[in-house]
Order: structure tokens, then sequence, then C-alpha cells
């Protein structure tokens, strides 16, 4: 039980620390920005800001639907 629980918080973590998007590691660059707003649009959606979003990290952007 003990190693269950311990890999689930390694798990956890990991999730949680995320892999970092892009060329600078999470950072919202113009081109990072650019690149997953195609990528997006190819899937039908819009580049959001996520609700109480950082406009400097990659991460707090989704692709919503139109």
């Amino acid at each position: 039980m003990r190693t269950f629980a311990i890999l689930a918080a390694l798990l956890l973590a990991a999730c949680t620390t995320g892999a970092g998007f892009g060329q600078a590691g999470g950072t919202a660059t113009y081109d990072d920005l650019k690149k997953a707003q195609k990528v997006c649009a190819e899937k039908g959606g819009s580049l959001k800001l996520q609700k109480n979003g950082d406009p400097q990290f990659l991460d707090d952007y989704a692709c919503e639907k139109k």
C-alpha cells in the first residue's frame, strides 16, 4: 500500500510540473503562440487564454471550439 501511495504521488507531481512547451520551456513566445494557434485552428478551434491565466505562459492557453 505504501508503494502505491508513493507511486501515485510521483505521478501526480509529474502531471503538475508539466514538461514545458515550445522552444522557451513554457514561456508564451510569439512563435510558440503562432504555432499553437495554427494547430488549434486545424482542429476547428481558437486559442484562448484560460480564466485567470497568465498570458506569459503557454500552459495557460486552451484550444476552444468555435
